[in-house]
């Protein structure tokens, strides 16, 4: 998977359109191997980040979960401790 699309589901507050949007650019991106789209593909490029996008708010919103929501923040902080190990050598 790509680095740059993160877990949505479960955070509170709840993820945002414009959040659900860019994971989904992400993954096109990831799949088509374009950064950006020539104009001939920039129709059928904005429709696929368009259709998962869709999809995504369809199942974040279909999920359910009995453990607790998590902060962001939080998983914010975790994850530059995890760099900081990670890369300090």
């Amino acid at each position: 998977m790509c680095r740059n699309i993160r877990t949505l589901f479960n955070f509170e507050p709840t993820a945002t359109d414009d959040e659900i949007r860019a994971a989904s650019l992400q993954f096109v991106r990831k799949i088509s191997g374009f950064d950006a789209p020539s104009r001939v593909n920039e129709a059928a490029f904005a429709a696929a980040v368009d259709e998962i996008a869709g999809s995504a708010s369809r199942l974040l919103a279909a999920l359910e979960s009995t453990a607790a929501p998590k902060n962001r923040e939080v998983e914010a902080a975790r994850a530059k401790e995890r760099a900081v190990r990670r890369f300090a050598r």
